[in-house]
């Protein structure tokens, strides 16, 4: 038998806020998270801009040694788990921990630890690579660390599909929990790849804008845009069964009813030109939440600001709900205000979407200009609306050809 899945906790860092209430207000805003790179100098770099989370010292979260024993992508999934953990009010002492896991994906994992440890290991020789170096870097340790921190003893990994990591990790995490292997996963992503050779390679493989006006640098769906802007943080989520929040009295957001995931099997950047793994994979979130495309309202989409990826994903959505639906249904891109996180977009994206079904409040794509006759959806351009919605859709694409789909549902018993 097949159980109930609802969400009841959040926490986020993001470029725009350093908790959900400060991003959620961001979001509505219309406040923008790109500014000029100040974690290093970029005097010689052809990208200046980036989506930095600000005002963010470790050691107001960490011990000192803690601290510098984290790379800076676990510092921000355990800060993450910490609000979510608490906005859940659950009770580990009244949880059976077997049954509680940790999914957390990371696209690149501890980028800034390994850029350090090769400086050293070039300057100083092998014998002074920190022994900290392999923990701090792997990218399962996000997840690992929240698990031993709040001794979470059920499934724990971290999924890696590039781009579609976070929303790839929620949707196995709610297939997890409906097939009854567990009753909760702390699912989402993190991402701390603003460094030199993130910034450099992103760079070279022409993924990046180099525009300098922060205005006018991640622009989704605008026919002037020239590239993402890289952005950082993290995005987690508390899915668990129904039964299981209903008898401790849990706050719950939303329902997660749908998850779709395919391979584009095409090119290891570019999406398929025609759309079909994008399209496919939303279709099968639709199946999969048992409604009909045209009951979709609202779309997150994964909207990165390069040329190809919003003709690609316009294309996906029309042929995922049809030509009638795609028309009516609202589609924004919130990397106007974060930046694209890599591998934790799909988890800051998912916070976004189900505020947006709770509150009925539809994020705006900012930053639009010029419109682009490739891109003729509703995008929702500048300003946010207040609609009260049914189902929304959070969708994410990946470099390799991955593609995911989630859906959540307005909270109704």
């Amino acid at each position: 038998m097949e159980r109930r899945v609802v969400v009841t906790g959040l926490g986020a860092i993001t470029p725009i806020g350093n908790n959900v209430e400060e991003f959620w207000d961001g979001i509505k805003n219309g406040k923008c998270g790109v500014n000029k790179i100040t974690l290093f100098d970029v005097s010689n770099f052809k990208v200046k801009l980036a989506a930095e989370v600000k005002n963010f010292n470790a050691e107001d979260y960490f011990d000192r040694k803690a601290a510098k024993r984290l790379d800076r992508f676990s510092h921000f999934a355990i800060v993450a788990a910490r609000e979510l953990m608490k906005d859940s009010n659950l009770d580990v002492e009244k949880t059976d921990m077997t049954r509680f896991g940790v999914a957390v994906s990371s696209g690149i994992g501890g980028l800034q630890t390994i850029e350090d440890n090769k400086k050293i290991l070039e300057e100083k020789g092998p014998d002074r690579v920190s022994p900290m170096f392999i923990p701090m870097a792997i990218s399962n340790m996000a997840a690992g660390n929240i698990s031993i921190e709040i001794g979470a003893k059920g499934e724990s990994f971290g999924m890696v599909t590039a781009c579609a990591s976070a929303t790839h990790t929620i949707g196995e995490c709610f297939r997890i929990i409906k097939h009854g292997y567990q009753d909760l996963m702390i699912a989402g992503g993190t991402e701390a790849s603003i460094t030199p050779i993130g910034i450099a390679g992103f760079t070279n493989i022409k993924a990046l804008s180099t525009s300098e006006d922060k205005e006018r640098a991640s622009i989704p769906f605008d026919k002037e845009r020239n590239g993402f802007v890289m952005g950082e943080g993290a995005g987690l989520i508390l899915l668990e069964e129904y039964e299981h929040a209903k008898k401790r009295n849990a706050k719950i957001y939303a329902e997660i009813v749908g998850y779709g995931a395919t391979s584009d099997a095409y090119h290891i950047t570019s999406p398929a030109p025609d759309g079909e793994g994008g399209a496919r994979a939303m279709k099968l979130a639709i199946e999969d939440a048992k409604i009909k495309p045209e009951d979709v309202e609202y779309i997150n989409a994964h909207g990165t600001s390069t040329p190809l990826n919003e003709k690609f994903e316009t294309i996906a959505i029309k042929k995922a709900l049809g030509a009638e639906a795609a028309k009516k249904v609202m589609v924004s891109s919130t990397k106007g205000n974060t930046g694209h996180l890599l591998g934790g977009a799909g988890g800051v994206e998912a916070v976004a979407t189900i505020k947006a079904v709770q509150e009925g409040f539809i994020p705006p794509t900012i930053g639009y200009k010029v419109p682009d006759e490739d891109c003729d959806l509703d995008i929702v351009p500048n300003k946010g609306r207040n609609v009260k919605i049914k189902y929304a859709m959070s969708d994410s694409l990946g470099f390799g050809g991955h593609n995911s789909a989630i859906i959540f549902k307005k909270w109704e018993e």
